[in-house]
């Protein structure tokens, strides 16, 4: 007997074995007896695996069953191949960058000059330049995107369907992958339930962040209407079990919106943890609301995460800032869950199929005055799509292509790759502390700034500009500079280092005030630092004070990033990508 979910256009079993068929026929090899699987109430399930060969690449899903939970999954995972969305931030390399093609066939690449503003009238629209360039200020240089780095091909553009009249539009690469992540990406087992899932994701979050930036007071769902939803009133009889206090809201905002928040608070805390789902049937929404509780968080860490900020702390502003605004669950304060509303509750719903209810929430979108741009995507063998609808469907504000654009460090990549292995003078060490200093901000993490995928463990991947300052100026024999440097590594990063790491640096700490000092003979506190912090860590560390050790820890890198293994698993797993596109 096949298993039919409301909102789904195939049984939940033909689903699974597509999905997994695919997946394996492209050499994606799935890690699912590995799987961590969460089951902390009735009706309510969770997985977590990686990919076999890219276990950078986490897989989550939900759902109400077992099945449900892993479909979710899987379809996630496809979702992240097929968009390219699992290699958004990570550079790509110099063979893939000057290859036929860097993302998709049908891309299109816009020659820049280094000097100028955008080229007039060929990529984007005129509402859209106006949208992400209202003052005038975004260069060429400014879109070309991470993953190529491609200065001399220019912009790399992607074409997206513009929903109210059906006319394609040249998408910049770059915009994708610093302004919308992984929002609004969907596959499904036919174009429009794909199409529907990616369109209620946008309308969840955007919603959401509405209700959050205006604080506005929600209608409690009716017991009456609750009770009849059984699995639902189970999942959340059994919450109240465990000792939370459980209510459904209605985040319609007056049956415009179809929008369910489920918020749940534990004993004394007022402060509540909320999760909000869109779907045109109201039973699919709030079924959604109540498994995105558990996704992330198990209800142990949902009671910490409570506990963690306590109700005469907390304030509409701090729980606000605290929000992930492309997530779907947040932290509520107080004075939101105890607000009354202005509006009654609306039994909202809406049953249809799945082209019936993607053109429901296209005019839901339309009457707000807002156009979808969408691709949609099938060289994995399952319908796949990512829908951009500007002013929506932004995890970052527009002003980060100006202020936070994540190809800011493109220029200086191959020489920061290249630093541990460099040997200048002081005064070229000098300049280049000077130069990293006006460019990046000191708690940035220096691979995130790369699109390097750093190797767990590594020094690399706990790199952020103020440890590398502390480096630098090791490496140029300013001492002062490189303590007050060491001082803050070990006070911002002390929860991230190895061991190893945060020993090094507390004896560099410890090893810079003797040196600094001048009083006491090091010969005479070698055995004592060597007592406490390993005699080969001191070795590094006296080392690199008297220049004979730099950059301890990091392997110096070139533009192929061969020498960093976890980015070249990435690297081969993109590559199955780009035999699939090729093909199909």
């Amino acid at each position: 007997m096949k298993t039919f979910i409301p909102g789904k256009d195939t049984a939940l079993e033909d689903t699974l074995e597509r999905f997994q068929t695919q997946l394996q026929a492209f050499g994606f090899n799935l890690n699912i007896e590995n799987a961590s699987w969460y089951n902390p109430i009735p009706n309510v399930w969770s997985v977590q695996f990686p990919e076999a060969d890219a276990p950078m690449n986490t897989i989550t899903g939900k759902g109400a069953s077992q099945n449900a939970a892993l479909a979710s999954a899987l379809g996630q995972l496809l979702a992240g191949l097929a968009t390219n969305d699992f290699y958004a931030n990570r550079y790509l390399g110099e063979a893939i960058a000057n290859g036929e093609f860097v993302h998709y066939p049908n891309e299109k690449w816009f020659p820049i000059d280094l000097e100028e503003n955008l080229p007039p009238e060929m990529i984007l629209d005129e509402r859209l330049t106006q949208y992400y360039d209202p003052t005038l200020e975004l260069l060429g240089t400014d879109l070309v995107d991470l993953q190529s780095s491609n200065m001399a091909r220019g912009i790399c553009t992607l074409p997206f369907e513009r929903q109210s009249d059906g006319e394609t539009i040249d998408m910049p690469v770059n915009i994708i992958s610093n302004l919308y992540a992984a929002n609004g990406i969907a596959a499904g087992n036919s174009r429009f339930e794909a199409r529907t899932h990616a369109l209620c994701e946008i309308i969840e979050r955007h919603i959401k962040n509405r209700i959050l930036a205006k604080q506005v007071g929600l209608p409690a769902i009716p017991e009456p209407v609750l009770s009849q939803f059984t699995p639902v009133t189970e999942s959340m009889n059994a919450l109240e079990a465990l000792g939370f206090n459980v209510n459904g809201y209605d985040a319609s905002l007056g049956g415009k919106y179809p929008v369910v928040c489920v918020a749940i608070t534990h004993q004394d805390s007022s402060v509540g943890f909320a999760s909000f789902s869109a779907h045109p049937r109201f039973d699919v929404a709030l079924e959604r609301a109540i498994a995105g509780l558990v996704k992330d968080y198990s209800l142990d860490g949902l009671k910490a995460l409570l506990a963690s900020v306590s109700a005469s702390e907390v304030t509409h502003e701090h729980v606000e800032t605290e929000n992930d605004w492309g997530a779907s669950t947040c932290l509520l304060s107080p004075a939101l869950l105890q607000a009354t509303s202005e509006q009654a509750f609306v039994q909202w719903d809406f049953k249809g199929t799945s082209e019936e209810s993607f053109e429901h929430l296209m005019s839901l979108l339309n009457t707000e005055g807002a156009d979808a741009y969408i691709a949609d995507y099938t060289h994995l063998g399952v319908e796949c799509c990512r829908i951009i609808v500007p002013g929506w469907s932004e995890v970052c504000p527009v002003e980060d292509l100006i202020e936070a654009n994540n190809n800011v460090a493109l220029e200086l990549r191959e020489v920061l790759l290249a630093l541990p292995g460099i040997e200048w003078d002081a005064e070229q060490y000098a300049e280049m502390f000077h130069i990293v200093e006006e460019e990046f901000d000191d708690e940035a993490l220096l691979p995130t700034l790369l699109g390097m995928e750093a190797q767990p463990g590594d020094a690399w991947q706990t790199l952020r500009i103020g440890e590398l300052k502390c480096l630098i100026a090791l490496a140029g024999g300013d001492l002062e500079l490189a303590q007050d440097f060491a001082k803050w590594s070990v006070a911002f990063n002390a929860s991230v280092y190895s061991t190893e790491r945060l020993g090094f640096f507390r004896c560099l700490v410890a090893s810079l005030d003797l040196a600094l000092e001048g009083e006491r003979d090091p010969a005479e506190c070698k055995a004592s630092f060597e007592q406490a912090f390993g005699a080969d860590t001191v070795a590094a560390a006296w080392g690199s004070i008297e220049g004979n050790v730099r950059f301890h820890g990091l392997t110096a890198g070139d533009m192929t990033m061969g020498q960093f293994p976890a980015h070249q698993e990435l690297l081969r797993s993109y590559l199955k990508l780009q035999v699939a596109k090729q093909q199909n």
